[in-house]
């Protein structure tokens, strides 16, 4: 799908082609400088420091974290449009997610926009969020409001496919620990209460579990403390355990299933047991078609073509979900690279220093600013975006 042609379209594209040095270098010094969640200091600098020379209005420190921000520009008084930008690196692996290009898309779509039009009817928002690997700074930007009186989220993701959306899910992990008695083995054996057999059995028990959970859902753990010497019957042992699923609802079905699994072996060890979020709960991605038919149309005019996700195809999670429940968002994948290859790796970190990578970053951005004009410009287009999200919010209950 193509999308009907603005006069600020072409204005768009004249500005990111004469930003297009300024923001690889940007994307190439994010890349050379990695930094792990809630620890991107030099990259938020960075990135506020050439939103401030643009003319935007920069808060530091968004929802109380350290390296988080937003940036407005506009006169106000009609849409909101976000765009979110990611810079966190995984660790020993860098930039092997692409953040470093989502970061230099959203900022080159908001000064592009902003170039492009003579007086923005609304505002843009430009949105710092860290640690999406792990620590969920959307989440926490969600809960504190951040989002609150956002018509529209826009981001990309880099990938080895391009698609129109993403089939994230839902995530979270959970410590289990139990507590039950030391004793000698062969001293006082009666006397023990064997705390690691009993997270043993919830290992066992989970195995069957698993077997007949539903596609897209599943629970993963290690053992974080299975006790100190092999000559000492364990009175203290713990795990940690990711649970995913297709949606939010579902993940809590599992959490609880989880839960009623540790306090039954529990039971019947005479163990005791703590079950303990141990991470920021990802809620599932919910798909906004109204958008992201707009976004794909944009991106077709570089010559990319995007089409919705394989059927049954679940990825990994993301704290966008979190956004996406609560405002229209977009999150298109956008190749960098072959579909042979995969994120979370070295090839992937250096196809984000790549000309490909540059050529899909600018393409990327260019969208982002037409979808974000096309909202501003036409508040129908808004409306339909939120119909929909409230439908989907509906048919999940």
């Amino acid at each position: 799908m193509t999308t009907d042609a603005r006069p600020e379209h072409s204005r768009i594209a004249t500005e990111v082609a004469a930003s297009a040095d300024r923001l690889w270098e940007v994307a190439l010094d994010l890349h050379t400088h990695p930094e792990l969640g809630f620890e991107e200091h030099r990259a938020a600098a960075r990135l506020t420091a050439e939103l401030e020379r643009e003319g935007f209005a920069v808060e530091h420190g968004a929802a109380g974290l350290p390296t988080a921000f937003t940036a407005r520009a506009g006169r106000g008084g009609g849409p909101t449009v976000a765009f979110l930008l990611e810079y966190d690196a995984l660790p020993g692996l860098g930039h092997a997610c692409g953040h470093n290009l989502i970061a230099a898309a959203g900022l080159g779509a908001a000064v592009a926009l902003r170039r492009a039009l003579d007086e923005v009817p609304g505002t843009l928002l430009v949105v710092g969020t860290p640690a999406e690997e792990g620590g969920g700074g959307k989440a926490v930007e969600a809960d504190a409001g951040v989002f609150d009186g956002v018509d529209a989220a826009l981001m990309f993701h880099p990938g080895v496919e391009s698609w129109s959306w993403a089939p994230l899910t839902a995530q979270v992990q959970y410590q289990v620990a139990f507590h039950g008695r030391s004793a000698h083995p062969t001293g006082n054996p009666t006397e023990g209460i064997d705390a690691l057999g009993a997270l043993i059995q919830v290992f066992n028990t989970l195995g069957v579990l698993q077997r007949r959970l539903p596609a897209a859902s599943h629970v993963q753990g290690i053992v974080t403390d299975g006790g100190r010497a092999t000559n000492i019957v364990p009175e203290y042992a713990e795990g940690r355990f990711g649970l995913r699923a297709a949606t939010t609802a579902a993940l809590e079905e599992l959490i609880a299933e989880v839960s009623r699994c540790a306090e039954g072996v529990a039971l019947a060890t005479g163990t005791t047991v703590e079950i303990t979020r141990a991470s920021t709960l990802y809620e599932h991605f919910r798909v906004n078609d109204t958008l992201a038919r707009v976004f794909t149309g944009h991106l077709a005019r570089a010559g990319i073509t995007a089409t919705e996700p394989e059927p049954g195809v679940y990825l990994g999670s993301s704290d966008v979900g979190n956004v996406s429940t609560r405002v229209p968002t977009i999150h298109p994948f956008v190749a960098i690279m072959d579909p042979d290859g995969s994120d979370h790796t070295p090839r992937f970190a250096a196809a984000a220093a790549s000309e490909r990578g540059r050529r899909t970053m600018l393409a990327a951005a260019e969208a982002l600013a037409g979808t974000a004009a096309d909202l501003l410009a036409d508040p129908e287009l808004g409306r339909r975006a939120w119909a929909e999200l409230r439908a989907r919010a509906a048919a999940e209950r």
